[in-house]
């Protein structure tokens, strides 16, 4: 999938500064970016789910 994206002159800066410190395209660092984004959610999406079952296992065995 191709995305095309506006991003200000002072955005367009920071991302070619730290494509060239990283030594990357910007093109690869953002997306590089977008991918840690939409995993990262999910991730902590999962981990929070995770401890609130833990913590009311019993809560919601009783219930049952």
């Amino acid at each position: 999938m191709r995305l095309s994206v506006e991003l200000t002159p002072a955005l367009e800066a920071q991302l070619a500064a730290v494509a060239a410190r990283l030594n990357v395209s910007a093109e690869d660092l953002a997306a590089a970016a977008l991918r840690d984004l939409l995993t990262q959610r999910e991730a902590d999406f999962q981990a929070a789910a995770g401890r609130v079952l833990a913590k009311n296992r019993e809560l919601y065995q009783r219930l049952a």
